[in-house]
């Protein structure tokens, strides 16, 4: 019998997945450090993507249910970073939009950003970077795939 231990298919899901976990650990430590805790950066680098949208496109995009996301909103909301408005083809939907001080937030969240992940990529040479983004790409759209067939993703 083959060990399964050694099939880079068997093992490559559940490595990914591990080290995903720890990654994001580590953005979260120095985040947190750096004045944002509790994930609260992630919607507002998502928002800097691209903003104006509702609450529930941007819980999506940060994956994080609806009701988690309300807090993480409320709380920034609080803090000044963003606003929710009303959505511009429907006034019953509010967007969340990032505020000034948001912006500035965002700016100084990139830079605790780049400087960790050059930490965590220390070693790795850029063409090794290109050939595993592209294989992320090949998995994105293998998954897109999937979930246009009704497949559970």
């Amino acid at each position: 019998m083959k060990d399964l231990s050694l099939d880079p298919v068997s093992r490559f899901g559940f490595r990914l997945v591990g080290v995903a976990r720890r990654w994001r650990r580590r953005l979260d430590e120095t985040l947190g450090g750096a004045g944002f805790a509790d994930a609260s950066w992630v919607p507002l680098v998502h928002l800097a993507e691209g903003g104006g949208v509702t609450q529930h496109e941007l819980a999506e995009r940060c994956g994080l249910d609806d009701s988690s996301l309300v807090r993480l909103i409320d709380a920034l909301v609080a803090r000044g970073l963003v606003e929710r408005r009303p959505k511009p083809t429907d006034r019953r939907a509010k967007c969340v939009h990032l505020t000034g001080a948001g912006a500035a937030a965002v700016t100084r969240i990139r830079a605790v950003l780049l400087a960790t992940e050059r930490e965590m990529l220390d070693g790795v040479e850029t063409a090794e970077l290109a050939r595993a983004d592209a294989v992320l790409d090949r998995i994105e759209a293998a998954l897109a795939r999937l979930a246009d067939a009704g497949e559970p993703t």
